[in-house]
């Protein structure tokens, strides 16, 4: 393999946006695997709440809006801590090492950053995907043996 061949896989790579990609030829194996970005935690915001024309005064009608449409501390707060854990790869999802074994985690259990969350099967590879938080899981978003794509949710973890 020279070495424009190898550029020609990493052009290949980047176009279409492949997690990891493996080849061997005559007795070289190349195998490619992209870093996963960190899972970044989603904030909620609720849409404004429309404000009512009404006959009272002008003050109250805004004060009201106003309260209406501010989240409470304690919604924002938790809002901020869930941290979802998304697909690196294209593959088939495994919540147990084994058919019939326990699954690694389940709603409630308590994580540590680098615990195995799950398996994705991928072109017969067996992919560990491991929680980048501590906290606790309080989704699973797949079932095992659903097909998953790149970025597509897999658990949502409360950080602490």
């Amino acid at each position: 393999m020279d070495l424009e061949q190898l550029k020609q896989i990493l052009t290949l790579v980047r176009e279409h946006e492949l997690a990891e990609f493996e080849i061997e030829q005559d007795g070289v194996r190349i195998w490619v695997r992209k870093l996963a970005a960190p899972a970044t935690p989603s904030i909620a915001v609720p849409p404004p709440a429309p404000v009512v024309a009404a006959s009272a005064p002008a003050a109250p009608v805004v004060a009201a809006a106003a309260a209406a449409s501010a989240p409470s501390a304690k919604q924002e707060t938790d809002e901020i801590e869930l941290a979802v854990v998304k697909s690196p790869i294209v593959g088939t999802f495994y919540r147990s090492p084994e058919p019939g074994a326990a699954p690694y985690v389940e709603v409630g259990s308590t994580v540590k950053k680098g615990q195995v969350l799950c398996i994705i099967e991928a072109m017969k590879l067996m992919n560990e995907i491991d929680s980048e938080y501590d906290g606790e899981v309080v989704n699973v978003y797949v079932e095992t043996g659903q097909a998953v794509e790149y970025g597509e949710r897999l658990f949502a973890i409360r950080a602490r």
